[in-house]
């Protein structure tokens, strides 16, 4: 092993790195074939229910907060950064 120059050394760690590569993607094409419902769509079907997610096949969009209750968390906010400030000091 000592008589291993450098770049030699770095030719044999690739050739290894690429074996392994190469059984992960054998072993990961096993996978998608014997669970290829895991593979189906961009979310991999993980935790949704048999029939369930939207109809329409889009994403589903996250329902906006009313201009009073953004007014409400950003004041609930100031007020918690503010004691935050206030017991740093006091230390």
């Amino acid at each position: 092993m000592a008589d291993l120059s450098p770049q030699q050394l770095q030719r044999l760690a690739r050739r290894g790195a690429q074996a392994v590569l190469d059984e992960l993607e054998r072993e990961a094409a096993a996978i998608r074939r014997a669970f290829p419902d895991l593979f189906r769509g961009r979310g991999g079907g993980r935790g949704r229910k048999a029939g369930g997610g939207a109809a329409s096949g889009g994403r589903r969009r996250r329902r906006g907060m009313s201009p009073a209750a953004r007014k409400a968390v950003s004041e609930r906010m100031k007020k918690y950064w503010a004691d935050r400030r206030k017991g740093k000091a006091k230390k």
